[in-house]
């Protein structure tokens, strides 16, 4: 059926693109995904609306029906975090010359160049990195890209991951290693990297990770970890405990939610030419101009990307994140050194002190004698249920991550009352629960 709205759609010009391709159906384009997964019924879309008036209305209408996380007492987490956004972020990276510039060119983006050089600068300082990259599309592909390149510098095929990872992301290291790097229980000379991150999905801090940096490098593979850095305000930087490869989400540097996030993916190492080589995202550096003793803002090591050498790229790279690493590097340059400690600090004393409160309304929360940042699991009789009920009492009360379990963030952004509001309620819902 012809749709004013979807373009292609004319049978007449479906049937060629097809016939062009060699593809019998639509079909053949899913044939690899599993049935379960197929909706297997045609959209429930309503008819056109074609008259602008009309459509703004429509889509108005659906708008309304969402309740984002500053409507409600939110405490969802699992990797898009409702951390403070401070006015600055979104006043700057709304500014045209930012908020326009897709790609562009050293010539005519002096501006945004130098932005994002600033940037990469900051977060080397706070990972104790030399060298970080334009930032990827989010975490979960920046964690992919940075085990595809400890495997290619150690020519080797295979990786161990070490710790508690969020189903979502598993999933998501699954798809990006296939079908070349095998995920492997056991550390030997056939691995070529092991990841460890930290804080874990549960929210946990890792215990003694230096020593998981020695058994990786006694067996020659690189050790990369994960990690959020607005931690490293108050955690040590990977890197100090032997990190050859640091990588992670910077959602929580200046980003809203926004119903799935701002999300953008950095990567660090230190400055060796060797391993640099294996980055496949864009790199920022102050570079000669054609001008003998000048310098700029622009691309280093260019010859390495996609962009450069095409379908012989390592990995392909785009660069639809660039304004994220705009917008962090002004949270970084506003909070500084001391304001990232006391954001860190306020973190940890928030999270512990919701842990405390939960178990005093009855919750059973799960590793209680762990450091927790930001990030804790409790269980329950029913998640779907417990959510539901907390739902109804206005309060989104975490991300449901098994039958029994939900895991529960709390911020900066969250005040005592906020968590004492949590408590009750939680309490008033579990002695429903059990009567």
């Amino acid at each position: 059926m012809t749709h004013p709205y979807i373009p292609n759609t004319e049978p007449v010009t479906r049937a060629a693109m097809l016939e062009e391709i060699g593809a019998a159906s639509v079909e053949d384009f899913y044939a690899g995904i599993p049935a379960d997964l197929r909706l297997n019924r045609l959209l429930d879309l309503p008819a056109p609306i074609r008259d602008e008036h009309g459509l703004i209305r429509h889509m108005r209408g659906l708008l309304n029906r969402n309740t984002d996380t500053t409507e409600a007492l939110s405490f969802l987490g699992a990797g898009c975090y409702p951390h403070h956004v401070p006015a600055v972020c979104d006043e700057i990276n709304g500014r045209s010359e930012f908020l326009t510039a897709y790609a562009g060119e050293p010539y005519e983006d002096h501006g945004r160049f130098q932005a994002l050089f600033e940037y990469v600068s900051m977060m080397a300082e706070l990972l104790e990195m030399d060298v970080v990259n334009v930032p990827v599309y989010d975490g979960y592909q920046a964690t992919g890209t940075a085990l595809r390149m400890a495997c290619r510098y150690t020519g080797r095929t295979k990786v161990l991951l070490s710790g508690e990872i969020l189903p979502d992301k598993l999933s998501k290291l699954r798809d990006y290693l296939t079908p070349d790097i095998e995920l492997t229980d056991t550390l030997d000379e056939t691995v070529g990297a092991v990841y460890l991150e930290t804080p874990d999905m549960y929210g946990v801090v890792a215990r003694n990770p230096g020593e998981r940096a020695e058994a990786a490098h006694a067996c020659g593979a690189l050790f990369v970890v994960g990690t959020d850095p607005i931690t490293l305000g108050v955690l040590a930087a990977p890197a100090t405990y032997g990190a050859d490869i640091v990588c992670g989400d910077i959602q929580s540097l200046g980003m809203h939610q926004s119903f799935g996030g701002g999300q953008a993916g950095f990567i660090a190492t230190r400055d060796e030419e060797r391993l640099v080589a294996e980055f496949p995202s864009r790199l920022f550096g102050i570079a000669p101009t054609a001008v003998p003793g000048e310098y700029g803002f622009g691309d280093v090591f260019y010859d390495r990307t996609s962009f450069a050498v095409r379908e012989a790229g390592k990995e392909w790279v785009g660069t639809a994140a660039a304004l994220w690493g705009i917008t962090a590097g002004v949270y970084l340059a506003l909070m500084g050194p001391e304001g990232m400690r006391e954001v860190g600090e306020t973190i940890l004393a928030n999270t512990r002190y919701a842990m405390t409160a939960l178990a005093q309304a009855g919750a059973t929360v799960e590793r209680h004698d762990e450091i927790h940042f930001r990030e804790f699991a409790v269980s329950v009789p029913d998640a779907d249920a417990f959510l539901a009920d907390l739902a109804q009492r206005g309060i989104f009360g975490g991300v449901r991550i098994s039958a029994s379990e939900v895991l529960v963030c709390v911020t900066e952004r969250h005040s005592r009352d906020d968590i004492d509001t949590l408590a009750t309620a939680v309490g008033a819902v579990l002695k429903g629960a059990r009567a």
